[in-house]
């Protein structure tokens, strides 16, 4: 059912009154009379004139918001179309439509079909690199234009390349850019479709995610109100959640439907999709705990910037009325990230077991002949969701027991350490063993590093940021360790690098980090 506004304006079809300015009964009665009354008839004795009412107090209503400046925001319940289309996002309808409409050419220009498929491929990578198939609030072509042009240009002349080192002939070289010229035409073309069909399909109620706004400020309220009135931002207001120092004591800032701290019971009972962080009071440390847990991890995460009328200076600024909007970015290393990441994984440890093979034998000898059997070292760690296993390394030195093993913090000045012992652990040599834990799956290249169960307990304990680091896989190298976190170095300090990671993980943050690890092996930058 479609919600029905509280007041309508005027729109010429008739007379619509405001509930508080409706006629009284005996006045329509009278009206009512008047009209069947012959015109020849005297009219009836007047009656003696009702006593003098007060003024009516006139509602805040959209037919009056712009003189009073507010409106109330009622919920309303979600269409039964929205309901079936909830899984559906924008890329799901972007992203075949730009590769169709850039290799359409190639069913004509057959002699250009593997370049014109390739350039298309390459278009829609740049695409998902530029963002331009992330969630966006207000959708506008003219805004995407020049990030559209500028990549297919891109893709276009890294094909080009390829085509004329192939070909060596300049007429089919310029046959290929006229092809090219034209694919970008049709990807223009169909974004535009994209964008008006996305807008329709929301004005329409047909495609709609519930929200629900934290904060009761002036920042919310309007927020509340733009989504109330424009559907085309594809948010149903569901309600406010706020803390429970703030009032909600105006009707511009009802329904108050929960606190701050019941949060994902508020959310499932409502079906919430998307959460937006307004004016809330409160400060980051208890509201970073919450946007990092797995438990809002299932929503769609917005927050209004403060200094919000400051450009952020973004290629693709988005945002709800006059009101910039930024979408956090959440710890998602699963689905397909995780199996590009699983994959590169597997491959580039397996390749390196085998180049370092004569490498991991020679160690294996030089600590065999220092120190005896026993030549590995396993300790267990604590690894992603707090999953203890057994870590595999080169042994630097004999501990007394395994109690020693799993409480000394760092033995780099023991004495019991020999020269094969601190060169293997200078080079990070002794280091080179959890290959075959990366292919067990216990690891992965790059990740936060896995620390041994009692220390784990005990950082947590004095650092609540600690323990997010098991959001993700641990790994070989990290990038705190590569920023110089390695040793006696503040926990703290690598509890913040390491959810930094997580927080911006990408596969090209990865490589800066692996081809950093290589550069502080070779300068001996170790423990």
């Amino acid at each position: 059912m479609d919600p029905q506004p509280i007041a309508e304006p005027d729109t010429g079809r008739g007379d619509w009154w405001l509930p508080s300015q409706r006629p009284a009964e005996e006045d329509l009665d009278r009206t009512f009379e008047y009209s069947r009354a012959p015109v020849h008839e005297a009219a009836p004795e007047p009656r003696p004139a009702p006593e003098p009412r007060p003024a009516p107090e006139p509602r805040r209503s959209v037919a009056n918001d712009a003189i009073s400046g507010s409106t109330v925001v009622l919920p309303y319940l979600g269409s039964s179309v929205a309901r079936k289309t909830r899984p559906l996002r924008v890329w799901m309808l972007s992203l075949p439509v730009d590769f169709v409409a850039f290799a359409l050419p190639a069913v004509h220009f057959q002699q250009h079909w593997k370049s014109i498929v390739a350039a298309a491929a390459l278009t829609v990578a740049l695409f998902a690199a530029g963002g331009l198939y992330g969630a966006r609030r207000h959708l506008s072509f003219l805004d995407d234009l020049p990030t559209l042009i500028g990549r297919m240009l891109v893709a276009g002349a890294m094909v080009s390349i390829v085509v004329a080192i192939r070909h060596e002939s300049a007429e089919n070289l310029s046959s290929y850019l006229r092809v090219v010229a034209v694919s970008a035409v049709l990807v223009l073309i169909g974004r535009a479709f994209n964008y008006i069909s996305v807008r329709l399909a929301r004005r329409r109620r047909w495609v709609e995610h519930s929200a629900i706004i934290l904060g009761g400020g002036p920042v919310a309220i309007e927020l509340a109100r733009l989504l109330r009135r424009y559907p085309q931002y594809g948010l149903r207001f569901a309600g406010f959640v706020d803390v429970e120092t703030t009032a909600h004591e105006l009707k511009e800032s009802t329904p108050l439907i929960g606190r701050f701290d019941d949060l994902d019971e508020i959310a499932r009972m409502v079906d919430c999709d998307v959460i937006v962080i307004a004016d809330i009071d409160l400060p980051e440390s208890r509201l970073l705990p919450v946007v990092r847990s797995s438990e809002t991890a299932q929503y769609d995460l917005w927050m209004v910037p403060r200094l919000r009328e400051f450009s952020s200076g973004s290629s693709s600024p988005d945002h709800i009325g006059a009101i910039p909007v930024v979408r956090v970015r959440r710890p998602t290393i699963t689905g397909l990230k995780w199996f590009v990441k699983r994959a590169s994984d597997v491959v580039l440890s397996g390749v390196a077991l085998l180049l370092l093979s004569p490498i991991l034998l020679v160690t294996a000898l030089a600590v065999r002949l220092e120190g005896g059997k026993g030549i590995f070292f396993k300790q267990q760690r604590i690894g992603q969701f707090g999953k203890p296993f057994d870590l595999i390394k080169f042994r630097s030195m004999r501990p007394v027991n395994e109690a020693e093993s799993q409480t000394n913090w760092n033995i780099a000045h023991d004495k019991r350490v020999g020269p094969v012992g601190k060169f293997i652990r200078r080079t990070s040599l002794d280091e080179l063993p959890q290959l075959w834990n990366i292919m067990r799956g216990d690891m992965t290249i790059v990740g936060p590093r896995p620390e041994r169960p009692y220390f784990v307990d005990q950082f947590s304990a004095e650092h609540p940021d600690y323990a997010m680091r098991h959001r993700a896989p641990v790994g070989l190298t990290g990038l705190a360790q590569v920023s110089g976190l390695r040793g006696d170095t503040p926990i703290s300090d690598r509890a913040r690098f390491d959810n930094y990671y997580i927080e911006n993980w990408s596969i090209w943050l990865d490589v800066k980090v692996v081809l950093r690890t290589v550069a502080e092996v070779f300068r001996g930058g170790g423990r």
